[in-house]
């Protein structure tokens, strides 16, 4: 090997450390930012801490593989939060996972009984939703999407997206309210 041949060599390795440098700050600021609302959603999607921590590691796993084929940093939301939700159907495709009641887990974060009750039953009528109105409903409340960028997500016209997001809330209204008259009714 003569000395051009060594200094290209080192010139390479240069660049390749470089290159992964790069990559690995890009991959920890996207982890920093988006993993707690990649956790939050996880949660809500199987009611599980643990299994959530594992859907948003595998998220992050499939993330740092793929990560050069993401190429617009504009797009990094949608795409971590879509890799979440493949990751999550797999999780299915792997093996059949008892259904989960949510009346056996408490929502985090309360703070009085009263509030805990109306997220309780809140999470509730949520969860009886229809798939078709309750994804797009937890993408914009949970992980905090536009319309335009659930269609993209959901691969739908984003005025379909309007329309189930418009149901979603008018259902959950409707469902909240006569609850709320059928207990004014046993304590009137």
């Amino acid at each position: 090997m003569n000395l051009f041949t060594r200094k290209r060599n080192k010139n390479d390795q240069a660049a390749v450390f470089l290159s992964m440098n790069r990559k690995q700050k890009r991959y920890e600021a996207l982890v920093h930012i988006y993993s707690p609302d990649l956790y939050r959603y996880a949660y809500w999607i199987c009611r599980d801490p643990d299994i959530a921590q594992d859907l948003v590691q595998e998220t992050c796993l499939r993330a740092w593989k793929n990560l050069d084929s993401l190429l617009d940093d504009n797009s990094v939301k949608g795409w971590l939060f879509t890799i979440l939700r493949r990751e999550n159907a797999r999780r299915f495709e792997r093996k059949r996972l008892p259904l989960v009641d949510l009346d056996d887990f408490e929502l985090a974060d309360q703070y009085d009984c009263h509030r805990e009750m109306e997220n309780e039953l809140l999470g509730r009528k949520i969860a009886l939703l229809a798939d078709e109105y309750k994804e797009p409903l937890l993408l914009q409340l949970i992980a905090g999407f536009t319309a335009e960028e659930i269609a993209v997500q959901l691969d739908l016209n984003k005025n379909t997206v309007l329309t189930r997001l418009f149901r979603a809330k008018k259902l959950l209204k409707s469902s909240l309210t006569s609850v709320t008259e059928k207990n004014g009714e046993a304590h009137g």
